[in-house]
């Protein structure tokens, strides 16, 4: 831009302002409009300023492309907005739209709401208000429902086969067992009468001693009126006595004394009232070494209204509240569904004076064994001194029935996943009760003697008395009925029993918790637990007549020739207060002094008789009262040196698959109701009380199990084939007979 010029003083620009300032519009001129196109003449722009072109200034020499730069800014600016404007006008549309569908689809779903609640109404009518309650609580397990209104009969098709068992209701599988080596037996199936919801799922492995005993028991457990369906899967006879099939004839069976070997087997019946038949179907095998042919049955079963279902008579209040909501989903717990006369669901008892774990939370380790928890829970419930408000179910697994069966009796209930169940059960403990200095531990599987409570009561202050003590346990391994005879004595041992112990939270927090395996590593926690670089020296409390008692026949390790070799006759407390006696000798240079003291003063047995002998231990003196101590030495050469005394501990009926219970190479029992402390030379340090005219007994090892489960499927499998010889026994003289 060329500068202003200075004419006199002023600029030429004040001469221009001074114009503009004197300047009047002309009124005929006409309006000026500006063109919109740029001007893309090449020719000097330098034309007059009244041109009605638009004018730009003029571009460099270096920039003779500007016509482009002027269609750039004049017309690619219009086309941007046209596609934005085109853009958010789709927006608009797609959202127009999607409210549209919106407000379609709540208007449909209402109607259909409405529709559905007046067809309701009408199958309700004249039924009661009671109805509707019932029918909305009694879906299927597994969220199966057979159809929206209740139906007026059911079909039920079962399949019995050597490989498969199902059954199948209105076209809906509820049961479907085709695994390989698994629920084989006889299984139970319970339905309501009025909806056919399934209320109880059960399988008794009738080829093992007892399970037709469970089996039952289980059934005389269900409430009248139900429906039931048997079905055989694989082998369901082998050891089904007269007893079960008895019942089976009670509940209308035909064909239940015609049941053999390897037979196939179905049947739908209605429980009560002598027992109603639908249908039944048997295949019979044909020879020892195969299986009846596949049966397959079908049945039309009717319902009933469900006001004839319900009870009635039971008062209104939250036991009844939970009864009602446990028994519209649940069968098999007997007179907790009675009508007339209904188990109790709380146990008052007298308080437990000096009381030192009212407070101390109790855990239960449970999976899917539900009549266990039931079994257990109405135990430790009803012993002296418990406080249902410290105790925490924790059920490994996403199972229903046993948190139903919690939930019954008013408890708390924690569902996780079974990896870690053990650890992760301790942890959550902790932290639901941050300020507990102790938990105590339980299983399903056991009951819990009348004073459970009182017993950790009176024992509790030795864990914060004495640092070598690891735990206090409730359980005596070598405990039985002829070997246990003293409730008020206690013994120091160098194993962990558990079965219902207590343990102190510094050393689950600051031991055990940061090292426990990891569930790929398959430890058992209690052996784990035993491991001589975990325990550290450190023994437990245990007493000489167990506060728990081990009722469990099937689980993990665990079967019915388990329990009965080494469980059914173990001793159990049933006196509800017992006055613990000598509580601080417990402590370790007390107890040691002790020890001292029945070595020095006891009596040395006839080491030349076998201590398997019945009359190798005198029989009991009642003067006496216990006062005099036998003394047996045997060899042990080293720590882990069992060899004699599992022979010692078989010729006994005790446990004798490994040597726990020991303290410090000894071990301590009664029997013939005489106490009998067994030592062994030379690992123990009470070697030195062995007079020197005795010879330590020695007995050679017949048998030396790996492990407890081997020992148990060798005796297992030698019971089975003595059974499998006295079944072809039969079979053989049937055929002579002609039968």
């Amino acid at each position: 831009m060329t500068p202003p010029t200075r004419r006199g003083g002023l600029t030429l620009q004040s001469t221009r302002s001074e114009a503009m300032d004197s300047w009047r519009p002309n009124p005929k001129a006409p309006p000026f409009v500006p063109r919109r196109t740029p001007y893309y003449s090449s020719s000097s722009s330098s034309s007059s300023s009244s041109s009605s072109f638009l004018s730009f200034p003029p571009l460099a020499p270096s920039s003779m492309s500007w016509p482009l730069g002027l269609c750039t800014r004049g017309l690619v600016l219009p086309r941007r907005r046209t596609v934005a404007k085109i853009f958010q006008g789709g927006l608009v549309l797609v959202l127009v739209a999607t409210i549209a569908i919106n407000v379609a689809f709540i208007v449909d779903k209402t109607r259909q709401l409405r529709i559905n609640g007046e067809i309701d109404d009408l199958q309700l009518k004249g039924r009661g208000d009671e109805v509707a309650e019932v029918t909305g609580g009694l879906s299927r397990r597994n969220n199966l429902r057979l159809q929206q209104s209740a139906p007026k009969t059911l079909t039920i098709e079962v399949l019995s086969s050597q490989a498969k068992v199902s059954v199948t209701i209105d076209g809906a599988t509820i049961v479907e067992d085709n695994e390989d080596h698994k629920g084989r037996g006889i299984h139970v199936l319970v339905l309501h009468q009025a909806t056919g919801a399934v209320m109880a799922q059960r399988v008794f492995d009738t080829y093992s001693p007892h399970e037709d005993e469970a089996m039952a028991l289980f059934l005389n457990m269900v409430s009248d009126n139900r429906i039931l369906v048997f079905a055989i899967k694989d082998e369901g006879t082998f050891q089904m006595h007269k007893g079960a099939r008895a019942l089976l004839r009670r509940l209308g069976s035909t064909r239940a004394d015609d049941l053999g070997w390897r037979d196939m087997w179905a049947m739908v019946a209605i429980k009560g009232g002598g027992g109603r038949l639908y249908f039944e179907n048997l295949s019979k095998s044909v020879d020892f070494n195969s299986w009846g042919a596949p049966v397959v049955l079908r049945a039309e079963v009717p319902l009933v209204p469900v006001e004839d279902t319900e009870c009635v008579s039971w008062p209104d209040g939250e036991e009844n509240r939970r009864r009602r909501e446990f028994c519209s989903r649940i069968e098999g717990y007997g007179s907790v569904c009675s009508c007339s006369d209904p188990a109790p669901l709380t146990f008052p008892s007298e308080p437990l004076l000096n009381n030192q774990v009212h407070d101390v939370p109790v855990t239960i380790i449970a999976s899917n064994r539900p009549h266990y928890l039931y079994r257990m829970l109405r135990s430790l419930l009803s012993a002296v001194g418990g406080n249902p408000e410290m105790v925490t179910v924790f059920i490994d697994g996403y199972y229903e029935e046993p948190l139903a069966v919690t939930k019954l009796f008013g408890l708390r209930g924690i569902q996780h996943t079974p990896l870690g169940h053990y650890k992760a059960s301790l942890t959550a403990t902790f932290n639901i009760f941050p300020n507990a200095k102790y938990a105590i531990v339980m299983e399903e599987d056991l009951d819990a003697s009348p004073d459970f409570f009182s017993y950790f009561s009176q024992t509790i202050r030795l864990l914060e008395e004495d640092s070598t003590l690891y735990c206090v346990s409730a359980w005596n391994d070598q405990g039985y009925e002829h070997t246990s005879s003293d409730p008020s004595l206690l013994y120091r041992v160098d194993t962990m029993p558990g079965l219902g112990w207590i343990l102190r939270r510094s050393l689950y927090k600051e031991e055990l918790e940061p090292k426990w395996p990891t569930p790929e590593k398959m430890w058992d926690w209690d052996m784990w637990m035993r491991l001589p670089e975990v325990r550290r020296g450190r023994e437990c409390v245990i007493p000489d007549v167990s506060r728990t008692y081990h009722f469990g026949s099937s689980g993990l390790n665990m079967n019915s020739y388990f329990q009965d070799a080494y469980f059914k006759k173990h001793s159990f407390n049933t006196i509800p207060y017992v006055e613990l006696k000598d509580i601080d000798l417990l402590k370790k240079e007390a107890y040691e002094e002790h020890i001292v003291g029945l070595l020095k003063r006891g009596v040395v047995l006839d080491h030349s008789k076998s201590p398997c002998e019945e009359d190798f231990v005198p029989d009991f003196v009642p003067e006496t009262s216990g006062q005099t101590s036998y003394l047996l030495f045997i060899k042990m050469e080293h720590q882990r040196d069992f060899a004699t005394w599992l022979q010692v501990a078989k010729c006994l009926r005790i446990w004798d698959l490994d040597g726990r219970g020991s303290h410090r190479g000894m071990w301590r029992l009664h029997i013939h109701k005489n106490p009998v402390l067994v030592v062994g030379i030379p690992f123990s340090p009470y070697s030195r009380y062995k007079p020197s005219n005795v010879t330590p007994i020695f007995l050679e090892s017949k048998e030396e199990p790996k492990d407890a489960m081997r020992h148990t499927k060798d005796h297992s499998r030698r019971e089975k084939e003595q059974q499998l010889r006295r079944v072809r026994d039969e079979q053989v003289g049937r055929k002579k007979l002609g039968r």
